[in-house]
């Protein structure tokens, strides 16, 4: 991503005569950039895409924790209907660990959802500069012929201090850019889940967890007496 933040500093400071100097024909040297920053576009277009993608994964796992913490509700309301307490208690259990999974879920998703927005955010901004860049083709072109002229007269002065605020000026939305990037990048290694245990497994956590059972116990009671038994 290094070399797209580069050429798009490079083009939109207007930096004439460092522009001059990489090259004997200026026109050339815009087109090429242009060409380059549209291939650049399309790497992160397939960036925005992948942090897209992962958003909606995100958001699909949290929904089937969702989906099977109502579907143990309803399985112990069963069990219990059908006399099979301890039936229900196994599915409160389960309701239980799915609880608290669907905090870490939902977290995950957030974060998701923030490192989408950044990702489309910068896509469209550079699809916005490109534009813009497309636009401005003849003119700067023209400033660059000038500049050639003005370059013989002038072999230092203001243009070379206005290169250097221009330098400036643009270092710092690199910087801003770069920063963008690393949390694109961070976040995108936070999203990472661990597989969901299977209920043995779960029935084993709890077999010793005195404090967990207690509050299955309070939960079933409450239950059963919701449904009159």
């Amino acid at each position: 991503m290094a070399g797209i933040i580069t050429r798009f500093k490079d083009i939109m400071s207007s930096n004439i005569n460092a522009l001059l100097d990489k090259a004997e024909d200026p026109s050339k040297i815009i087109d090429q950039y242009l060409r380059n920053l549209e291939s650049d576009l399309g790497k992160v277009k397939g960036e925005t895409a992948s942090v897209m993608a992962e958003e909606k994964r995100a958001k699909r796992e949290l929904d089937e924790c969702n989906e099977q913490i109502n579907k143990m509700q309803k399985y112990a309301e069963k069990a219990l209907i059908a006399g099979n307490e301890s039936d229900a208690k196994l599915f409160l259990e389960k309701k239980t660990q799915l609880s608290k999974n669907q905090q870490s879920l939902q977290q995950s998703y957030d974060i998701a959802t923030d490192n989408a927005t950044k990702m489309r955010s910068m896509h469209d901004k550079l699809v916005k500069d490109i534009g813009e860049l497309n636009a401005r083709r003849d003119q700067l072109k023209a400033k660059l012929a000038v500049a050639k002229t003005q370059e013989r007269l002038n072999k230092i002065g203001s243009s070379v201090n206005g290169a250097k605020g221009n330098l400036y000026a643009f270092d710092k939305m690199e910087d801003k850019i770069n920063k963008q990037l690393d949390e694109a990048n961070a976040m995108s290694e936070l999203n990472s889940l661990k597989e969901e245990e299977s209920i043995e497994d779960l029935m084993s956590k709890y077999d010793n967890n005195k404090e967990s059972n207690s509050e299955v116990d309070n939960e079933l009671q409450a239950l059963k007496k919701k449904l009159g038994l």
